[in-house]
């Protein structure tokens, strides 16, 4: 379908059928707006892309792929697609969502009440495993990618990197579009796979210590120190930062962090029920996870930092010639 000359639009115009109400935010790739549906008053949000989007092939197959993803899935934790209207330019119309970014939450409060970040936690457990049993994978779960109204019922929204099993591989010019944010994303991923299901119930792991303690489980200068802490160490335990935290949940904590894809929570339905019936996790005698982390002394530590850091620019390497190859 051939569109029109793309144009810079502001708050006011007309869009087809929508009147654009205000910017709502921009990013690197498109302007998303709050908009009224002038056929029957409805608000939505009409996400533009960028005119340089519409020109690169591989930015314009996300732009269709986070399309396609929000018009098949139909969950109440989910954001809406729609589709089925002819339109001037390429755009997309999303359910428009009340409440507030996770992320202004955690900005405004630091830390959440241990219920309603258990609470907020459950609700992304059960989009989570909707989408999942759909094939879809976030791959970019974070706090500005979760809204929370005055209820605690969450959305999921921004599924411009989500993956569908049955999609083809998309080449990316670069490792950012596909590692997500160093904060949230799961070890497996800085090491340069794809991620699959168990890499959204990493991101989530982080964004429910975050909930709890005030701040991510893993800090550092920059992102790729950050990244590098998260393939070599474990985070500390939040309970250390949070002492109202139980053990139970704590290990919970522990088995959605785990660095090995394979030792982590096989879905979310697993962490889910973990959630709901705390007093059937078993926590290990002795805290052996704990104790391992005491046990690394502050020289031992410092000598994986500074391993660590040596092979940063060989994974990225590695990593930047494996997506030219695909």
């Amino acid at each position: 379908m051939l569109y029109a000359p793309m144009t810079t639009l502001e708050a006011g115009a007309t869009l087809d059928h929508y009147r654009l109400e205000a910017t709502v935010a921009h990013s690197g790739m498109s302007t998303l707006y709050r908009a009224t549906d002038l056929r029957d008053g409805r608000q939505v949000a009409i996400k533009i892309p960028h005119a340089e989007m519409e020109s690169d092939p591989v930015l314009l197959e996300r732009f269709k792929r986070e399309q396609e993803i929000g018009q098949e899935l139909d969950h109440p934790g989910i954001v809406k697609t729609y589709d089925g209207e002819e339109r001037s330019r390429l755009y997309m119309v999303i359910e428009w969502v009340d409440g507030k970014l996770l992320r202004a939450l955690l900005n405004e409060k630091r830390k959440l009440p241990i219920d309603r970040a258990e609470i907020v936690a459950l609700g992304i457990c059960d989009a989570l495993d909707y989408m999942h049993k759909h094939g879809v994978v976030h791959r970019d779960l974070k706090p500005e990618n979760v809204m929370v109204d005055e209820w605690n019922r969450i959305k999921l929204i921004d599924f411009g990197i989500a993956m569908k099993e049955d999609a083809r591989r998309l080449t990316f010019a670069g490792p950012s579009p596909l590692l997500g944010t160093p904060d949230y994303i799961s070890p497996e991923q800085v090491k340069g796979q794809r991620g699959d299901q168990r890499s959204d119930i990493y991101a989530l792991g982080a964004m429910l210590y975050e909930m709890l303690t005030g701040q991510p489980p893993f800090t550092g200068s920059n992102p790729l120190a950050v990244m590098n802490e998260r393939v070599l160490n474990d985070p500390k335990p939040a309970n250390k930062l949070n002492p109202a935290i139980s053990p139970q949940l704590q290990e919970i904590l522990y088995r959605a962090l785990e660095r090995d894809p394979r030792h982590r929570y096989a879905t979310a339905a697993e962490m889910a029920w973990d959630l709901e019936h705390q007093e059937q996790v078993g926590v290990e005698e002795g805290g052996h996870r704990l104790a391992l982390h005491q046990r690394l002394s502050l020289g031992g530590r410092k000598m994986l930092l500074y391993a660590g850091l040596a092979l940063v620019p060989l994974l990225i390497f590695g990593l930047m010639v494996m997506l030219a190859r695909r």
